[in-house]
């Protein structure tokens, strides 16, 4: 969908405004009725004959996560006042279907890591990650089907295929150093965004929800998922293994050019032009180099101006809810929004 649009909709009325700020507790709060349900429905659906699937399956589904997605499926369905339950299969398959794309990710990054536990084909290997991946997919177009909603199962169909075109897109560009920031936004727009936006326009969607109401429930999900990826970079520059779940500069050492690289080569180039075609050009990547690019992002101003560039994006989130009265609900995505560039892990 086009999200141009958002800029027609209606402003809330300003005396029931309440300033946001940087929580996710409060939708996960607003949620937790239906979340027990969806969570319910989880636990069922990734359940098999064949022992390793629900075993593998579970050992990331049950590290926890911040389960965004499905909290997006279900608090668009909730701000548009649905009166069914369609959005629990919804907010599964959306959880199955991220899972999915986690597994198959770990396996072509080779990561060691993943929530805080040992990635799952270090454990089970990676023939055993794949399938299980592509059980969950299956799995999620069972639960999308049952809902007999045919422009629900477009949506989410449509946001599976356009996740693995963008990892694929990320894959060949790696090691790029002429990589641009707007080659950047489209991968991010696809691997991360096209779930983001797809969770809370379907969620809508089963709600019955109007025109106006799903195409602004969309465009805040697709600009809420590219100032969540953005800050996702900035913190592997910054963060610990403890906070992320993950080791801190996966991304450097893969060649992931990500907008804090890109603005930090943008910078130095002048001065670091050699440092940068060694370890990103040539991959020849020693021992300090890491810090050393930790360093320059920090010098460069970098990080900052990377995440200035998420919080753009999370306030057009933001402004998409406009067309929806004041309330709870309304009021959580938009802490939310805040919460995506001001978070920490």
């Amino acid at each position: 969908m086009d999200s141009a649009n958002i800029d027609t909709v209606r402003p809330a009325p300003e005396a029931a405004k309440t300033a946001p700020k940087a929580d996710v507790k409060a939708l996960v709060t607003l949620c937790d009725p239906d979340m027990v349900a969806v969570n319910a429905l989880i636990t069922e659906r990734m359940q098999s004959e064949v022992a390793v699937i629900p075993a593998l399956a579970a050992h990331l589904i049950a590290a926890g996560g911040k389960r965004l997605r499905p909290l997006l499926c279900v608090a668009a369905a909730r701000l548009c006042g649905t009166d069914n339950t369609h959005h629990y299969n919804l907010s599964a398959a959306v959880e199955f279907i991220h899972t999915a794309t986690l597994l198959h990710d770990d396996v072509v990054d080779s990561s060691q890591l993943r929530r805080g536990k040992v990635a799952a084909h270090l454990i089970w290997g990676a023939p055993s990650s794949v399938l299980v991946g592509d059980f969950l997919f299956a799995r999620a177009f069972e639960l999308m089907v049952e809902t007999g909603s045919l422009r629900a199962l477009d949506i989410l169909s449509k946001a599976s295929a356009i996740i693995t075109q963008g990892e694929v897109l990320q894959l060949m560009k790696a090691f790029d150093l002429n990589l641009t920031q707007a080659d950047y936004i489209e991968i991010i727009s696809s691997k991360t965004a096209a779930l983001f936006s797809a969770a809370s326009e379907s969620g809508a969607v089963a709600a019955g929800a109007s025109e106006d109401r799903i195409q602004a429930l969309y465009s805040y999900g697709l600009n809420l998922g590219l100032a969540f990826q953005i800050q996702d970079d900035v913190l592997d520059y910054q963060g610990s293994a403890a906070d992320l779940g993950k080791n801190a500069g996966d991304d450097f050492a893969e060649g992931k050019s990500t907008l804090p690289l890109i603005l930090a080569m943008r910078a130095s180039r002048d001065t670091d032009a050699a440092f940068w075609d060694r370890t990103i050009g040539k991959r020849e990547q020693a021992p300090g180099d890491f810090e050393r690019a930790q360093a320059l992002m920090a010098s460069s101003g970098a990080l900052d101006e990377a995440r200035a560039v998420a919080r753009a994006y999370a306030e057009k989130a933001r402004a998409a809810l406009s067309i929806f009265d004041a309330g709870p609900w309304r009021q959580a995505l938009e802490n939310l929004a805040v919460y995506s560039v001001d978070r920490q892990t």
